[in-house]
């Protein structure tokens, strides 16, 4: 049983005997979206995030359940909506791809990647609220150079790209 160190509105420090995590209070888990348009283009998205202070290029992604509307979400539903918030597309199929501890020493969060297939542009994207997204369309044929071109330049990459091609096996 874990006790509460301190709590926000979205995180929650607990402790379980002699090891403290982080849970998030108002969500299950977190989704994470490998969307490849018919133009074999990946759908990558880039956003400044305070933690590391730096710019982050990302799968789209989101967390299930995080607003009261939203509670009790399928994770594949929660992909849909992520993918459509951030990116401004719909897909018509998502597949589960493989799930996994986010950061298994640090949280309690597993993350779901999902393949979305079918890919039309139904939106704005860019986000909801406050965030500010940039979405990036690359060639598939050219992402592995794309990403190591952005991170010589000081962007973070996010290893889960990797991890969603590498389950996808592309």
């Amino acid at each position: 049983m874990s006790e509460i160190l301190f709590e926000t509105r979205w995180l929650s420090v607990r402790r379980n005997g002699h090891w403290d995590y982080v849970q998030r209070p108002n969500s299950e888990a977190a989704v994470g979206i490998l969307a490849i348009t018919p133009d074999d283009e990946l759908l990558l998205v880039e956003q400044f995030r305070i933690p590391l202070q730096r710019r982050v290029i990302e799968i789209p992604a989101g967390l299930v359940g995080d607003e009261e509307e939203f509670h009790g979400e399928d994770l594949a539903e929660t992909a849909r909506r992520e993918l459509l918030e951030e990116t401004g597309y719909s897909a018509e199929s998502v597949t589960l791809l493989l799930s996994s501890p986010t950061s298994a020493g640090m949280t309690s969060e597993v993350t779901h990647i999902y393949q979305a297939t079918g890919l039309t542009r139904t939106g704005e994207g860019g986000g909801v609220g406050n965030e500010d997204i940039q979405l990036h369309h690359v060639p598939l044929s050219q992402v592995r150079q794309w990403l190591q071109d952005k991170g010589s330049e000081g962007t973070l990459i996010d290893f889960k790209i990797h991890s969603a091609l590498w389950a996808a096996k592309l």
